[in-house]
């Protein structure tokens, strides 16, 4: 039985995705979910975000062992075999002693895997092991790590781009859920984001139907679009300030039209669009604030800063991630039963 893989994308970049992963993966662990975030970004800003420098420093150096994303494919890019054993790295101890969240590590150095990606995923028409070895080796690895340490589900951060390595990371997807910021290229990026997902997603079909005697565990390429997230809103007295609104309230329309692929659209608001899975405002100090202290922003206490009018605002983060991770789990079939700390 498979782990179910959750993707966050939007090629559009700047829209606070790798945030969303970080502050959801802290969530779902303060409530007892298991789960495996994965940063298989070139940039590996989640694997900042979860690990100081002295740690990253470590994990990347070249003299290491290989515990990172690109560790566990070198093998397929060195031709010295296949995928090599993941390395989780566990990421609870400073906050709780749950034991529910770990992070397969991100590194620069997988934007070498690019080309090898292109060139297998032409040549899997062809057949071949070696190159369906190849545009399975994330999934593969994915799946590894998180049957080794028992989660309930992968949280995936990906690059802002339709290329190679994202390609192969979607199709390695259960469910992609899209975050969006209220501006004209949010859009725009949805109207290039649908599309690719159907071809893609035809597309490794149509490789799963002539890999004739290839006996390899393959992604089925399910990319279930799951919904979308708005982030970074600005607020004013309770509302989204006149610049944005109009941006807004095109929102449904647009993911109906191009990522649904319903040409008649939603007809819905944003407020009652069923595949709006949450709005998520501008949390403005507290942001640098949780940055500074290494922990999510809902996790701020007195002590890192977080006092008065920041206190009571740390308390309406954990109010809006809490939702908004209910609502992801259960439009993707996850338990969400416990009570968070």
């Amino acid at each position: 039985m498979t782990v179910p893989v959750i993707a966050f994308f939007n090629n559009k970049g700047g829209v606070g995705k790798t945030s969303l992963v970080y502050h959801l993966a802290w969530m779902y662990a303060d409530h007892g979910v298991k789960v495996l975030a994965a940063d298989l970004d070139p940039q590996a800003n989640l694997s900042v975000a979860f690990l100081d420098e002295d740690r990253l420093e470590d994990l990347w150096s070249p003299d290491a062992p290989r515990q990172t994303i690109y560790g566990s494919v070198l093998p397929l890019i060195t031709g010295e075999g296949d995928v090599a054993d993941p390395h989780v790295e566990s990421l609870d101890p400073r906050l709780f002693d749950t034991g529910h969240l770990g992070l397969v590590v991100g590194d620069l150095r997988l934007s070498g895997f690019e080309d090898e990606l292109a060139e297998s995923w032409a040549k899997c028409l062809d057949g071949g092991v070696r190159h369906f070895r190849v545009i399975s080796a994330f999934w593969r690895v994915l799946q590894k790590a998180a049957q080794e340490n028992s989660a309930d589900f992968i949280l995936l951060d990906l690059g802002p781009n339709l290329g190679a390595i994202n390609r192969a990371a979607l199709i390695s997807s259960d469910y992609v859920v899209v975050p969006l910021s209220p501006d004209l290229f949010s859009l725009q990026g949805l109207k290039n984001l649908g599309p690719t997902l159907r071809r893609w997603r035809e597309q490794w079909h149509q490789r799963l139907d002539v890999r004739g005697d290839v006996e390899l565990a393959l992604p089925v390429g399910k990319m279930e679009p799951a919904g979308y997230v708005v982030l970074q809103h600005s607020v004013r007295l309770n509302r989204p300030v006149k610049a944005y609104e109009k941006w807004m309230a095109q929102i449904p329309e647009v993911y109906a039209e191009e990522v649904l692929d319903n040409p008649e659209g939603s007809g819905a608001t944003l407020r009652d669009d069923p595949h709006c899975l949450g709005l998520l405002k501008h949390y403005r100090s507290l942001m640098p604030m949780s940055q500074e202290a290494n922990k999510p922003m809902f996790f701020l206490r007195p002590a890192d800063g977080a006092i008065g009018s920041h206190l009571k605002a740390v308390e309406g983060v954990y109010d809006d991630f809490a939702a908004l991770a209910k609502s992801i789990a259960q439009r993707v079939g996850v338990s969400w039963s416990r009570e968070g700390s």
